[in-house]
């Protein structure tokens, strides 16, 4: 099949590589555009990657694919909309919210970027649970006058706890939550990020705006098309010195009683909509269940599956909440929680035709 054209929003940025990584060798999508700041205009890729004492700002273990790194960088308001199919946006949410709605007018743009997440007509789309949120695509485009559209990914901190909820949601209904995240310091990317000195031999008990925003997210994947999810989620989120990957503790109180190993069970044989578990980037297991208590651990399970899964241990019993349980998670912020994830979303929109290549149109 013909691929479709791709463009790149801030292509230099850690979140802009990973999609660089991410697109390489796609089935369906080819990048062919790259975009970002006016002082990377005008240079090839990895001459705008390059910092000015002259080391590589290539950040990702993945090599830089060669006709990536020749490619040319346009300023990031001077894509031609006519030479692609869609917009991939690494931007930060200031940026995002400048220009994400000047390519919508015309092309389908997938985000990384929270400017458009909480809009009544933007769906926040996590492909396995939620695929029919994809509807409101057709109500933003009436309301925003646009040909395409904005799509955001959520948060990386709501996507593992979604995940996890979620099967328990179909099976047993979920009255409440409470949920402490240790997050990995690529989570607050490198301009600025955590500086060093604050970060080692430290745990930063407050990440600015980022409890609210998941107890919002996760409510509204969970939820209907319109209407959020009516459990009740308290967070505490935290930053670690951990590179990658997302650890989280849940407290989770049930509308109906179960077991522990009814639960695990649950979990374990979840499989998501029917949609995505087609996609080139699905893994094989959303949720993978570990029954080893020492497990899941940050650095040996946040690659499973590529990245793309969530991994969930030590499941237990809790004497406090009604029907409580709580448990472990971890999932990847920069692959499932970032650019693989909002790839994923892309996919999904292609499966169901509301992505189109222009010459299709």
């Amino acid at each position: 099949m013909k691929k479709l054209r791709c463009a790149l929003l801030g292509a230099t940025g850690l979140a802009g590589q990973q999609f660089v990584a991410a697109l390489a060798s796609h089935p369906w999508f080819e990048l062919t555009g790259l975009a970002a700041s006016t002082r990377s205009a005008g240079k090839h890729y990895m001459e705008a990657l390059r910092r000015p004492n002259g080391m590589s700002g290539w950040f990702l273990s993945e090599p830089l694919p060669s006709r990536i790194a020749s490619m040319p960088v346009v300023a990031g308001d001077a894509l031609d909309v006519g030479l692609f199919d869609i917009v991939f946006s690494a931007v930060a949410a200031d940026v995002a919210l400048a220009l994400e709605p000047v390519y919508a007018q015309r092309l389908p743009v997938i985000s990384t970027a929270s400017a458009f997440r909480y809009g009544d007509d933007v769906p926040l789309l996590l492909p396995p649970i939620n695929a029919e949120h994809s509807q409101l695509i057709e109500k933003q485009k009436q309301q925003r006058g646009f040909e395409g559209f904005i799509a955001p990914n959520p948060k990386g901190a709501a996507i593992g706890l979604a995940l996890s909820l979620a099967p328990l949601v179909q099976n047993y209904g979920v009255k409440a939550v409470l949920m402490t995240s240790m997050q990995a310091i690529s989570g607050a990317g490198r301009a600025p990020g955590v500086a060093a000195l604050d970060i080692l031999e430290n745990i930063i008990p407050y990440i600015p705006k980022e409890e609210g925003k998941v107890e919002i997210e996760t409510k509204k994947i969970l939820g209907q098309m319109d209407t959020p999810h009516a459990m009740k989620v308290s967070c505490t989120c935290t930053r670690v010195p951990v590179l990658e990957g997302h650890t989280e503790s849940v407290f989770v109180s049930l509308e109906k009683p179960a077991s522990v190993e009814e639960l695990a069970q649950t979990m374990h044989a979840w499989q998501g909509t029917e949609v995505s578990q087609k996609l080139p980037s699905a893994p094989p297991r959303w949720i993978e269940v570990m029954d080893d208590p020492f497990r899941p651990q940050v650095r040996l399970d946040r690659d499973m599956h590529a990245g793309m899964a969530t991994i969930v241990g030590r499941i237990r019993e809790d004497d406090v909440l009604e029907n409580g349980f709580k448990y472990v998670l971890v999932s990847h912020n920069t692959k499932m929680g970032a650019a693989k994830g909002a790839l994923l979303i892309a996919e999904m929109l292609y499966a169901q035709g509301r992505i189109r290549s222009s010459t299709n149109t």
